[in-house]
């Protein structure tokens, strides 16, 4: 059984893909029938998933050690040889736009393949190639950046994953000082934070025009694959989150400040959830793992298969330690038919939120990667993150194995995380449309805007005495903002998709699993919101959707004895 350490990294040869592409691509021209052109098309394919092979493997080993130089050198390249490899992908899109065989490749691979293709077309020309390159330069430079970070804290040289536990000490005084310690490595680098950030919005907006659009905001919703909405039912999703969330949130937030005893919640409390001490799991990675294979087992045939696949290969990275890039993530690699699940433990309840999150990802690219459509390996990240957040809940009835008696704690404050999650979701989207409307804004203009919106979507949020935050800093550590631009609103709309699985499957989980299922074997093959049809699920663009949605969540919450929990 061949282990992940074992998957051979080979640096991709781009003149002789580029040649063998070329050959290929005239095949496709060239073709006399639609099955003519299938065969050129799957060889097409070939290529492109020996590519994101490579670039996958070299960004997981880069990230899983940002002081190896081999990798950094290898994502180096990368960060170089993607968009020159795009730039061969790019002709092979407009020949299939303009295929003869059309339809009959259409009813064969479906048409969201021609609606990405399309879509695709608009953001990318020979002319941005060095455009791209300097921008994945700068995103790579602000992981390794915020990966180099290490605090001094107890008397100890900690990663910022590692002062987590710190956060939701029992002890006030504690928490307060482990936030301020972790805000001063931002603080310390502000300045390079804002230069990188700034160099960010300069190149998005040069390379938007370049491509005829009017600012980035409309490319990067063409990057992301958005064929269904636009801007404007965006907008008004975030304003129905600010009339029907919000003051749930805020009541929540009061709620735990009545549970934990203070009088005023400041930022450094937040993560203080109960007077007993916050749900922990109950062991280290490796035994979470054991632990996991036992719930999947259980869940269904199919996720025991998955998981024993993922854990038996070695796919799952989840020690924090110095040099390893912040956050966590699930990536695919093609050619071997492997997801890959990258966290960073940290001995707290986040540690089962994102490995029940990221093997959600895992599992549906498990599930879909079969398909023959590389486009279809993924779903739309809006889609993509139903998977994700309606596995934490699907899970749910197992999660005695992971905090035994708390396990009450933990599903109580996973769904409430959940919900006051989503007004922080919207702010994050709602200034990134601000930045790009204004990419002449000045670092200062720029933090002034990130903290009027933080106020109105996060009207409890209290900062106490931090100088840094309270200027509008904090968005700084939202690594999204700078390597994903608009990959946000996603999380939100996915959330109000995933609490229709937690009350489905709270009443009917075969009926539950089932939708669920079938959705992750859909992949990418629809956009968004028919992904969200076929699942039976409302959507979340429907405002009685969102508000019969955050109805049925209060009700259950106010049915909770949080205090006695």
């Amino acid at each position: 059984m061949l282990q992940f350490a074992e998957y051979a990294y080979q640096r991709p040869d781009l003149q002789a893909m580029e040649q063998e592409f070329g050959r290929h691509l005239e095949d496709f021209r060239s073709a006399g029938s639609a099955e003519e052109q299938a065969h050129a098309l799957q060889a097409i394919n070939g290529l492109r998933s020996g590519f994101e092979t490579a670039a996958n493997l070299a960004y997981i080993r880069h990230t899983m050690d940002t002081k190896d130089d081999f990798y950094k050198q290898e994502q180096d390249f990368i960060d170089e040889a993607r968009p020159a490899f795009q730039s061969l992908v790019n002709p092979f899109y407009e020949a299939l736009a303009a295929s003869p065989f059309r339809r009959e490749l259409e009813s064969r691979f479906g048409r969201q393949l021609f609606a990405l293709a399309e879509t695709s077309l608009k953001t990318f020309s020979p002319e941005v190639v060095e455009d791209l390159q300097q921008e994945n330069k700068l995103v790579s430079e602000y992981t390794q950046l915020v990966a180099s970070a290490i605090v001094s804290f107890d008397g100890r040289e900690l990663t910022l994953p590692e002062l987590g536990p710190y956060l939701q000490s029992p002890d006030r005084e504690i928490r307060r000082r482990a936030s301020a310690a972790g805000y001063t490595f931002f603080s310390a680098n502000e300045e390079r934070f804002d230069e990188l950030y700034d160099k960010l919005v300069q190149v998005r907006t040069g390379l938007a025009r370049k491509l005829g659009f009017p600012s980035f905001t409309p490319l990067a919703y063409a990057r992301l694959g958005r064929t269904d909405y636009d801007e404007t039912m965006v907008a008004r999703f975030r304003e129905g989150v600010l009339n029907a969330i919000v003051p749930l949130a805020s009541r929540l937030k009061e709620r735990q400040r009545s549970r934990i005893g203070v009088d005023r919640l400041y930022y450094y409390d937040e993560g203080f959830l109960f007077p007993s001490g916050n749900a922990k799991p109950k062991g280290e990675p490796a035994w979470l793992v054991k632990q996991a294979e036992q719930m999947y087992g259980e869940l269904s045939p199919e996720t025991g298969a998955f998981f024993s696949f993922m854990a038996e290969r070695g796919l799952l990275d989840l020690y924090s330690r110095p040099g390893k890039a912040a956050g966590g993530y699930c990536t695919y690699l093609p050619d071997f038919r492997s997801p890959f699940i990258y966290a960073n433990c940290n001995g707290t309840a986040g540690d089962i939120q994102v490995l029940t999150h990221e093997a959600g990802h895992a599992y549906q690219v498990y599930c879909s990667g079969r398909l023959e459509v590389p486009e279809y390996h993924w779903p739309t990240m809006d889609a993509a993150e139903i998977h994700s957040m309606s596995m934490e809940f699907i899970t749910y009835p197992w999660m005695e194995l992971f905090f035994r008696e708390d396990a009450d704690k933990y599903r109580f404050s996973n769904l409430v995380s959940s919900l006051t999650f989503i007004p922080y979701g919207c702010a994050v989207d709602e200034y990134q449309h601000w930045i790009y409307a204004h990419p002449e804004a000045s670092a200062d203009q720029r933090k002034a805007a990130w903290r009027e919106i933080e106020r109105r979507y996060l009207p409890h949020r209290d900062y106490d005495d931090n100088e840094y935050l309270e200027r509008g800093g904090f968005w700084q550590k939202q690594g999204h903002i700078f390597h994903t631009p608009f990959y946000y609103i996603d999380y939100t709309l996915a959330q109000l998709c995933a609490f229709q699985f937690w009350q489905l499957h709270t009443e009917r989980p075969a009926e539950a699993w089932e939708s669920y299922n079938r959705l992750c074997k859909l992949g990418g093959s629809l956009p968004f919101t028919e992904l969200v049809t076929d699942a039976g699920l409302g959507s979340p663009f429907d405002p009685q959707v969102v508000s019969s949605v955050i109805g049925q969540i209060q009700v259950w919450l106010d049915g909770v004895d949080d205090k006695s929990l």
